[in-house]
């Protein structure tokens, strides 16, 4: 009776003293800290307000329900404030485009400083991904030096025409002597005033066309055509594996920018409940029936929720950083996710539909493929220089003096050449062996990377299926601990529980809106891993949602 006696006393209390402490108990975040969340902000007065409905209710067991709808489960835990969705279907602003000088070297803190901060969809950061990475522009450039080659190549059908004219004015080297032997004897002879210098001069003109073909070349020529053409086909199929990978880089960005968010807002609310814990510590060490170890415990608490809170600001920033890079934005551009954490979807294929879809699609198997014909090429060429080659010449020419009375003089000459090497130590045979084995190792890679992707496939079908499945276990378990704290709350409010409690509840529901949200993360990842393995999949959220 006594001890009943004294817990109504200490509600009275509690009830008393909590409206004239609570202004002074609850500890803010420290301003540096609220800057730093970069808008990431919980909805604080959401939680506040399903507090205060819960304290005027009796503690009762909660009706835990045997499957819960995930799609419920955005009232279990505070995620970020309302995010305003984007339109996934209009295009990413321009402004967001990086400089067309890819020279420009910042010299100044200013022009490096974030002054545009801009909310993106999935979609939206693809569509950027693929249009400004710099990887990506790579591969397209190779691709035009690639087409550019084959031009090159492909002239060798066409004879080379070459055509050379001079034109010269010049006096003989003859006259010059003769002058000088006739000034040196008038000289000596004393007579030099009677010099008279002869001349002679010519004007000269003379030209040559030139005409060169080769006839048959051993199947040189068409080999290095075909073998052109081949590395414009593995090239391309470079660009399209690029984009491929490009495109999973920035689902795979995106959504690990998505968890730094609502790492954020976890940790935001974690100090949230840690605050109230130590208030109502505060206001059971006022009232006289709690201890100042405990109220210790809460400030702890409380202090480790704010290093949670930094850690996850910090993983913030460099998770959108990451995906700016990726994007390659302008120096002065900073994202953010505009689409919140929900299921991207459902895998509309069978994990045999998939293996099947991703042996006809990927990009790297028919890249061996590719490599496979320009060894089968590069072999041609090599014993091409033990077979017959003929060539074709034909030149014209013609001189003429314009200081004489012949007039123009001219000739030709055709040439027809005919070259075998029948023997050179076995050296083009060696070339030959050495891309046999060129076709052997292909054809090796072909059956070693069709074993990865199969590997790549199932690993990607079975974490979305496992994932699946925990996002409804961890949908359970936040319902779970958010009751089990709130038990522990009311308990230690009326006296009969401990600090202890509440810290451990408090924790207990943070891991689990983390595993929550990680289960929600790690399987759209896992649908981002199957559209990366099976490739040539539409982009974005365009799954069916069933």
């Amino acid at each position: 009776m006594r001890q009943l006696t004294t817990v109504g006393v200490g509600l009275a209390l509690l009830l008393m003293v909590e409206q004239q402490v609570t202004a002074q108990t609850l500890l803010p975040l420290p301003q540096d800290t609220q800057e730093a969340s970069l808008n990431v902000v919980p909805a604080v007065s959401e939680m506040k307000a399903k507090k205060e409905k819960i304290a005027q209710t009796t503690p009762t067991t909660p009706a835990t329900p045997a499957n819960p709808d995930p799609a419920q489960a955005e009232d279990l835990l505070p995620l970020t404030t309302e995010k305003k969705r984007v339109n996934e279907n209009a295009p990413a602003p321009n402004f967001l485009n990086p400089s067309g000088n890819p020279l420009i070297f910042p010299t100044a803190p200013n022009e490096v400083d974030i002054n545009t901060v801009q909310p993106l969809s999935l979609n939206q950061a693809i569509e950027l991904a693929l249009r400004n990475n710099r990887d990506l522009q790579v591969g397209r450039l190779q691709l035009e030096q690639a087409q550019a080659q084959l031009s090159e190549q492909r002239a060798a059908l066409l004879p080379s025409l070459n055509a050379q004219f001079n034109f010269s004015r010049e006096s003989s080297l003859g006259i010059a002597q003769q002058n000088l032997q006739q000034r040196r004897r008038l000289e000596a002879l004393g007579q030099r005033d009677q010099f008279v210098k002869a001349n002679k001069e010519s004007t000269n003109a003379n030209g040559q066309l030139g005409l060169t073909y080769n006839i048959y070349t051993g199947g040189a020529r068409a080999a290095r055509i075909r073998l052109a053409e081949q590395q414009i086909q593995n090239q391309r199929l470079e660009v399209e594996r690029l984009a491929y990978e490009i495109q999973f880089q920035a689902g795979d960005n995106y959504y690990n920018l998505q968890r730094s968010d609502a790492q954020v807002a976890i940790a935001q609310a974690a100090i949230e409940d840690a605050t109230q814990s130590l208030r109502d510590a505060q206001l059971l060490e006022q009232a006289g029936l709690g201890t100042r170890f405990s109220v210790l415990q809460a400030e702890v608490d409380v202090a480790r929720a704010n290093q949670d809170l930094t850690t996850a600001i910090a993983q913030q920033r460099v998770a959108r950083r990451t995906l700016v890079d990726l994007l390659s934005l302008g120096q002065r551009v900073e994202i953010t996710a505009a689409d919140p954490i929900e299921e991207a979807g459902n895998w509309p294929l069978s994990l045999e539909q998939s293996i099947v879809l991703a042996y006809k699609n990927r990009a790297e198997l028919q890249q061996q493929l590719a490599q496979r014909e320009i060894g089968e090429q590069n072999r041609r060429i090599a014993l091409s220089e033990i077979r017959p080659q003929v060539n074709f010449t034909a030149n014209y020419q013609y001189a003429d003096n314009f200081d004489d009375q012949i007039s123009v003089v001219d000739g030709y000459a055709f040439t027809a050449t005919a070259r075998w090497n029948f023997f050179d130590g076995g050296a083009a045979f060696a070339r030959a062996r050495q891309q046999e084995r060129n076709i052997d190792l292909a054809d090796t890679r072909f059956a070693r990377i069709r074993s990865q992707v199969r590997l790549e496939v199932e690993r990607a079908y079975y974490n979305s299926v496992a994932n699946q499945e925990n996002i409804r276990t961890a949908a359970l378990s936040v319902e779970s601990a958010t009751e089990s704290l709130r038990l522990a709350r009311l308990r230690f409010q009326a006296g009969v529980g401990t600090q202890t409690d509440v810290i451990n509840s408090q924790r207990d529901l943070t891991d689990a809106r983390s595993r929550y949200l990680q289960a929600i993360v790690d399987y759209n990842r896992s649908l981002n891993d199957l559209q990366r393995a099976v490739s040539n999949w539409p982009t974005g959220r365009l799954f069916e949602l069933k």
